[in-house]
């Protein structure tokens, strides 16, 4: 009995080694990830609009159909980033993830506390060859250091009507990513 009792707890015990050790591979192995699906229809260093979700062409997965979505995938390689994207009525949020989907930043219309939000991307080799200005403070310029030279960002905005989409939509057209 207690020959079977050591087997049986060996096997569990092996069981989850695997299982862990799948569960974090997998999102770096996966060649059909998000950053994958939009390379087709997304250049990079520039804002793309989203259509609307259905369940057989979401880019993204599980994007909400409230929420107009602009993507942008970047690429810090030539240099630093700036994105400005114009604030809605209702709720806007930018959000930064890496080519292997890892969240690194976020920031919401009322975290930002403005009408438009600005920011500069950049790796932290880059930021640390940016002169030392004493009259910018950090409230002036916010930037954000990506962990990777590739990734993606998401712009979304609320509409909380269906009819207020077009909305969503319009504040959505004005968002840019462009090299500093």
């Amino acid at each position: 009995m207690m020959r079977w009792l050591l087997w049986l707890v060996a096997g569990l015990v092996l069981g989850g080694i695997v299982h862990l050790v799948m569960v974090l591979y997998l999102p770096r192995a996966a060649t059909h990830d998000a950053y994958a699906r939009l390379a087709p229809d997304t250049p990079v260093n520039t804002m793309v609009a989203l259509p609307a979700p259905a369940p057989k062409n979401a880019k993204l997965p599980f994007t909400d159909p409230a929420f107009a979505t602009a993507v942008c995938r970047y690429d810090l390689a030539k240099g630093p980033m700036k994105l400005t994207a114009p604030v809605s009525q209702a709720y806007t949020s930018v959000s930064f993830y890496t080519h292997n989907g890892a969240a690194h930043y976020a920031i919401t219309d009322r975290a930002a506390g403005r009408r438009v939000i600005e920011l500069d991307l950049m790796t932290q080799q880059q930021k640390n060859q940016l002169p030392e200005e004493e009259d910018v403070t950090a409230a002036d310029r916010l930037i954000v250091e990506s962990p990777t030279t590739t990734g993606l960002i998401v712009v979304r905005a609320l509409a909380p009507e269906p009819s207020q989409m077009p909305m969503a939509q319009r504040a959505l057209a004005g968002a840019k990513c462009q090299p500093l």
